[in-house]
């Protein structure tokens, strides 16, 4: 993937497109990071029955930059999960199958094969498998950066900013033979300072946690996404669709 940009904004002449934040999923409790497995899948039904296509997060960007397949599509939407955990295995890869849909994992690597709450390095091989799994960088331990950078010196704060970026990409692309050019920011936590640094690492796009839809004029380095929640269901889904995209931008 490249994205040539003399001002590291997107700029295509395209729509805007909403790109979805998850991060796991159960089949009974939601939670503040969590969606019911029946909530993904009748939203999952909501993008099919309103003619959404949704397409893998590097067609999305590639789209909103002039590049790709540029062919009109009257709603275009992707889905992103943060973190790794292991309903993401057991909840939702599942649902992936059946209704066919691209997903792109953000994924922090210290945490896998390692924690209990977390995905397996197989599971994650399997999922890849499928055609529909992209793996990408959520950094190497997950940090908060504002609080790292406040006990660092500034020479430590470089260096662990360097590691946190540098490592995470190293052990995905070593561990699933995959390139790694996206990041997602822990916490959507981003500065000048950190997008220079994420650059550096060899990062091609990086992107926030909240923000409404990407957009024509984005930052490469913030790409803004939209958080979804248990709540999200049904006219609800469909406002939220609505409601983040970004002025003058209407309904087709």
């Amino acid at each position: 993937m490249c994205f040539p940009s003399l001002d590291g904004r997107l700029s295509a002449q395209s729509q805007a497109i909403p790109i979805l934040a998850y991060h796991r999923f159960d089949p009974a409790a939601p939670g503040p990071t969590a969606v019911r497995t029946s909530t993904f899948e009748s939203q999952l039904e909501w993008l099919d029955d309103h003619h959404y296509k949704v397409l893998s997060l590097h067609s999305a960007i590639e789209k909103l930059h002039g590049q790709g397949d540029q062919s009109p599509v009257a709603a275009t939407v992707a889905i992103t999960v943060d973190d790794g955990h292991r309903s993401v295995y057991t909840e939702m890869f599942p649902l992936l199958l059946k209704h066919r849909v691209p997903v792109t994992l953000f994924i922090y690597p210290s945490a896998i094969s390692n924690a209990s709450y977390a995905l397996t390095w197989d599971q994650i091989r399997e999922m890849q498998t499928s055609g529909l799994v992209d793996v990408q960088s959520h950094t190497f331990w997950h940090p908060h950066f504002h609080k790292e950078r406040k006990r660092l010196s500034d020479a430590q704060y470089e260096a662990f900013v360097a590691v946190q970026l540098k490592r995470s990409k190293e052990v995905l692309q070593n561990r699933l033979h995959i390139p790694v050019d996206m990041l997602a920011w822990p916490y959507g936590i981003h500065d000048p300072y950190l997008e220079e640094a994420a650059l550096r690492a060899g990062y091609q796009a990086a992107f926030a946690y909240q923000g409404g839809s990407a957009h024509v004029g984005c930052e490469l380095f913030a790409i803004p996404r939209i958080p979804v929640s248990d709540q999200d269901t049904g006219a609800r889904f469909s406002q939220l669709l609505l409601e983040s995209r970004p002025v003058g931008q209407k309904e087709r």
